[in-house]
């Protein structure tokens, strides 16, 4: 197998590797707003309880070859399924290209790093459109996600990854990430006796923080709060929705995370300098 093979086959695995974590992220979706287990019962229909075979279980393949209909009671499949699979796998790709460029430069520590933050892309992505339709935000991708952020802080620097946070760095962020929206919804509480965000934003922030690190974090939240001013001054003008309109904030972070991600050291090496940093 020539280096270009090997490179064009690792790549086909990445790729297939993250589908199967957004159809994971698919039962998320489904189970955590109801507070049901991911692991029990195995998938099986939501209309006939028809469990459902590994062949039918394939990401998107399965979907098209069923005719987005239960094999067993022919109820449609939402194309919300494939859509999830397709966004993680595809943003799972890019993630193992940029981290990667090529099999030469694979080691234990870029795969390592790769895992940990194509979980961090599925989480963000599961909390989008949770987020959306329930209005919250699952402590499973939050508080309970962002000690996992330091441990993996940790191990990919016992690896010799250096293009993450350090443990320190990541500890700061959860708590900046934390602290920003926190003292922002006490301010708002105080001076107009309610909440004007909830508890979820706090905590999902702090989850991305300890993922990325305090600067990315702050990135963050710009770019979360300037994608969100954009929706909701849409919203107000198109709709007539006035300023009481309730708006989850978490997809905006969501999307600023992955943004971050990506690109990350081009946004700081823009606003920093403007920022007199």
């Amino acid at each position: 197998m020539t280096l270009e093979q090997a490179h064009l086959f690792s790549q086909g695995w990445a790729f297939v590797v993250a589908l199967c974590v957004g159809s994971f992220m698919n039962v998320c979706i489904a189970r955590m707003p109801e507070d049901r287990s991911v692991a029990y019962p195995p998938s099986h229909c939501p209309s006939c309880g028809a469990g459902i075979r590994w062949f039918d279980n394939v990401p998107v393949l399965s979907w098209v070859l069923l005719r987005a209909k239960c094999r067993a009671c022919k109820s449609p499949i939402s194309p919300l399924y494939p859509a999830i699979e397709l966004l993680v796998g595809c943003l799972g790709l890019l993630l193992f290209r940029q981290l990667v460029p090529s099999p030469a430069e694979l080691t234990l520590g870029h795969f390592a790093a790769w895992s940990v933050y194509l979980a961090f892309i599925g989480m963000l992505v599961a909390t989008t459109y949770i987020d959306l339709r329930h209005y919250i935000i699952p402590d499973q991708f939050s508080v309970y996600a962002a000690p996992f952020g330091v441990l993996a802080a940790v191990g990919l620097g016992a690896l010799g990854f250096d293009g993450g946070p350090s443990w320190r760095e990541a500890v700061v962020g959860a708590v900046i990430g934390a602290a920003t929206p926190l003292s922002i919804l006490l301010a708002y509480k105080l001076l107009r006796g309610e909440d004007g965000m909830g508890y979820g934003d706090v905590k999902l922030l702090g989850m991305i923080g300890a993922f990325l690190g305090p600067w990315p974090t702050l990135a963050v939240v710009m770019i979360g709060s300037i994608f969100g001013s954009i929706i909701g001054i849409g919203l107000m003008i198109t709709q007539g929705r006035g300023f009481r309109t309730q708006l989850p904030f978490g997809p905006f972070l969501a999307v600023g995370g992955i943004i971050v991600l990506f690109f990350s050291d081009t946004l700081l090496a823009r606003w920093l300098p403007g920022l007199g940093l």
